[in-house]
């Protein structure tokens, strides 16, 4: 067992050109299995977790988080972006796995705050879900199917990442052209 526990401060966060704090997250995502245990590999659950405050808050996926206080995550100065997502997941959900291509980025605006952020999302294939995590007394974390996590999701900008999730899980030869013009 692996002990975590989240970062503080602020000394470390990337912010763009523009004062927009900079932020990270993932997807994580896994193949629904049948009865006897084995994949299937069209159907997807999604993890949605639940804000610190809790209920009346409604549904995210692993990001950092955007209020204003001492204990927030974010890209830091000294990690990836994709390292950057892969704490978040881990701090907030307590899962694991493979960070896969960026989805996008989004620049939005914190309704509670006003505040600039750009943020950063990226699918992440669930390889071990753990038991104890450091933010397991200050949320829920729940697997649903995509179109479940849509309804639920509070950030317009996250249910465009999901979109983009599907697109690419459900037409992967699709992705492939994609990724191959942006190279």
């Amino acid at each position: 067992m692996v002990c975590v526990v989240s970062r503080t401060g602020r000394e470390l966060q990337r912010y763009n050109q523009l004062g927009c704090r900079q932020v990270a997250g993932c997807i994580p995502y896994r193949y629904k299995k049948d009865s006897d245990g084995k994949s299937n590999s069209n159907d997807i659950e999604v993890l949605v977790i639940s804000s610190q405050k809790g209920q009346g808050q409604g549904l995210t996926f692993p990001k950092a988080r955007t209020a204003p206080s001492i204990m927030n995550g974010g890209w830091e100065l000294d990690e990836s972006l994709e390292e950057a997502a892969l704490r978040e997941s881990l701090e907030e959900a307590g899962v694991r796995g493979n960070v896969q291509c960026e989805l996008g980025k989004w620049t939005f605006i914190s309704r509670r705050y006003g505040t600039c952020y750009e943020g950063y999302m990226f699918p992440m294939l669930v390889e071990e879900q753990l038991d104890l995590w450091p933010e397991k007394n200050v949320r829920r974390r729940i697997w649903m199917t995509a179109a479940e996590a849509r309804e639920v999701c509070r950030h317009e900008w996250m249910k465009e990442a999901l979109d983009k999730l599907v697109e690419r899980l459900t037409f992967p030869e699709q992705q492939k052209e994609d990724d191959a013009q942006l190279s």
